[in-house]
């Protein structure tokens, strides 16, 4: 991993902490549940920079939630440790489909994001139906299926919202190369002569 990666893994970290401060005070939905887009800058990470770059990305990006919605919130320590899991969890997971499917290759690549990003949350998704619906009741003696009736819905909201921003962003050829100095791939969706 060179100097630039880093970089890049830290300014979408970073953002990623920073978006969920913003909506946490700006949506708040219910007591302990707010809005979250934080994993955009996952899905970023992900999609362009690969499995790795997504896993450690969503770790990092999911320290802030962990801390609001663990020790702060109602979930003590551990919503400190499942958060970050969680979001790692989704960064490397679009890795992975986007890596397969050679997504920065593909010829419209804008329209397969917005299924990318969707399947890509699945894992997370069910990593949080155990979290609510065995982890929290083992270690806390809290939780319960019920805040997934509040949880899970909210979730899947922000993440058809980030699909669409996700599909905007990977068309966009100012955005794409703009991560590609950050990265060491050339911007491919791009290359390709247009026809007039």
């Amino acid at each position: 991993m060179n100097s630039k990666t880093i970089t890049f893994i830290t300014l979408m970290s970073t953002l990623g902490n920073a978006l969920f401060a913003v909506s946490f005070y700006a949506g708040p939905i219910a007591p302990g549940v707010a809005l979250d887009f934080s994993l955009l800058p996952t899905f970023i990470a992900g999609i362009y920079g690969g499995p790795f770059v997504g896993l450690v990305t969503g770790l990092l990006a999911g320290l802030l939630p962990g801390v609001f919605f663990g020790p702060l919130g109602h979930g003590a320590w551990l919503g400190l440790i499942g958060l970050p899991l969680g979001k790692g969890l989704t960064g490397l997971t679009s890795g992975l489909i986007s890596k397969s499917l050679n997504l920065k290759a593909a010829r419209h690549s804008s329209l397969l994001t917005v299924p990318v990003v969707l399947v890509s949350y699945i894992p997370e998704c069910l990593f949080t139906v155990a979290y609510f619906v065995f982890l929290m009741p083992f270690f806390l003696g809290s939780g319960g299926p019920f805040l997934l009736g509040v949880v899970l819905p909210k979730a899947w909201g922000e993440v058809i919202l980030m699909s669409v921003i996700m599909g905007a962003l990977v068309g966009n050829h100012g955005f794409t190369s703009f991560v590609a100095k950050y990265l060491t791939f050339k911007p491919l969706m791009f290359t390709r002569k247009t026809e007039k």
